[in-house]
């Protein structure tokens, strides 16, 4: 079994991937401000690369099955920070998706074991829906 260790490296890497998914959200709320979006995406990518490490960062955006995830969520946040946030947002959606379908099965997981969230994770419509992705999943 694979332990997580938590230092404060890691601690400050997910509170700042969870301000930046709430600037995105509030930027999403406010009609695509651009300024909040990115702030969003800048301390959401921030906050990843100081939880699990600038190598691990690297090494995951350069895999070549994440070829193109990494290219539409990377056009999507240049056009973000140029202004054209609605289609910028578009293209990163798609790209997060492509990256992230990975860890939709861990993700389940864990909110299970959140107290009120598991309970609506494991209701029947959501946990088909995992269970939906979870048999897509490829062995890395």
């Amino acid at each position: 079994m694979v332990s997580f260790e938590m230092n404060d490296r890691k601690k400050i890497g997910l509170g700042l991937t969870g301000f930046g998914i709430f600037f995105s959200f509030l930027g999403i709320i406010f009609f695509f401000d651009k300024g909040l979006l990115a702030i969003g995406n800048i301390l959401f990518i921030s906050g990843v690369m100081l939880t699990i490490g600038l190598r691990s960062t690297m090494q995951f955006f350069t895999k070549p099955k994440n070829y193109k995830g990494t290219i539409s969520f990377g056009a999507g946040f240049f056009l973000v920070l140029i202004g054209w946030a609605v289609i910028g947002m578009i293209l990163e959606a798609y790209g997060f998706i492509i990256l992230f379908s990975g860890f939709w099965p861990t993700l389940s997981v864990f909110m299970q074991r959140i107290p009120i969230l598991g309970w609506l994770v494991q209701q029947p419509f959501i946990n088909r829906l995992f269970d939906r992705y979870r048999s897509k999943r490829v062995p890395v």
